[in-house]
């Protein structure tokens, strides 16, 4: 799929190689084309992918393509916004949430 600076996309059948055996933190932004706030915060997101490149995987898991690993990890309402490092969760967001949040959730990843 497409790959635009750092933001990858991802589904169930790449979502263990692409996040939780990747060597840098992973930022998962589950979302779907219907969800407002999902919309609103996409650029942000995408912002985000490039500020952190290098530092910080950043993806999108389309929740009505790939309903398998949302259901994995317990997402009830999206957006939803998980930090995986080393293959575990490190934090997560679920809505939108303004930018210094997510920034600062992203710093924490590097941080450890």
């Amino acid at each position: 799929m497409a790959e635009e600076s750092n933001l990858v996309h991802v589904n169930d059948k790449n979502f263990s190689s692409e996040v939780l055996k990747s060597d840098l933190p992973v930022l998962v932004d589950f979302w779907a084309t219907w969800c407002g706030p999902c919309r609103s915060i996409s650029p942000i997101v995408e912002e985000l992918a490039k500020e952190f490149l290098g530092k910080v995987k950043v993806t999108k898991l389309n929740v009505d393509e790939s309903p398998a690993t949302p259901s994995q990890y317990g997402v009830r309402g999206i957006p939803t916004l998980i930090l995986f490092k080393d293959g575990k969760i490190l934090d997560q967001i679920v809505g939108a949430v303004p930018k210094a949040r997510l920034k600062a959730l992203m710093e924490k990843a590097i941080e450890r």
